[in-house]
Order: structure tokens, then C-alpha cells, then sequence
């Protein structure tokens, strides 16, 4: 028997913005991606991160009881989802074992007003 999770460290996945998911077996430069998909921009998905939305805070007039379950389905707020990347110059090597995300020129406007 072989080892069947040994084949992912050798690709690099592209995340495209419809979903779709190309995999790699060889590195290739953000150049060659940005040329396969034009209007795109590569980016390094560095983490994504589940955080959970705090239900309305305690103002004292409400006590919970001590028994009640925190995890109640009615506690609990819909989760965050929060992707941090970072945008590769197409100069950049795309490295095995990574992930990578493709970002429109639109989105990389969205993103530009974070900064």
C-alpha cells in the first residue's frame, strides 16, 4: 500500500473565483496563471479562519440561568468566515504544497479599501 496523502504535498492548488480548482503538479510563476486567466491576479491564501459571531452581550437584565447549554442553537449567531492572502507580483514562483486564489481586477479593488 502506497501513501495516498504523499500526491498532495506534490501539487499546488488555484482556487478560481467561480469555484473551479486547477492543480498543478510542477511550479509554475504567477506570470504563466495571470496569462491562463487574464483580468486575474494570484494570490497566496496564507489562513481561513471560522471565527464565531458573539450572541447580543449580557446588559443585566437578562440573567442566564447557570445550567443553560452555551451551545443552545438559539446562542448562536451565524460564524465569519476571515481568508487572509497575499497579493504575488508575477515575478513570484508558485511553490507545491500551497494554495493559491485567483482575484479579479474588480476585487482587487475591493480589497484595496482595507488598506
Amino acid at each position: 500500500m502506497g501513501n495516498c496523502q504523499a500526491i498532495d504535498a506534490a501539487t499546488l492548488v488555484v482556487q478560481h473565483p467561480s469555484g473551479k480548482e486547477e492543480k498543478f503538479y510542477w511550479a509554475v510563476s504567477a506570470s504563466e496563471i495571470m496569462k491562463m486567466n487574464p483580468g486575474h491576479y494570484v494570490a497566496l491564501l496564507i489562513s481561513t479562519t471560522l471565527c464565531p459571531s458573539n450572541p447580543t452581550t449580557d446588559k443585566g437584565g437578562d440573567r442566564k440561568d447557570k445550567n443553560s447549554n452555551p451551545d443552545d442553537s438559539k446562542n448562536t449567531a451565524p460564524s465569519l468566515r476571515v481568508t487572509r492572502i497575499k497579493l504575488l507580483r508575477p515575478t513570484d514562483s508558485l511553490v507545491l504544497g500551497k494554495v493559491y486564489r485567483l482575484i479579479t481586477t474588480q476585487g482587487l479593488n475591493f480589497y484595496s479599501n482595507f488598506y
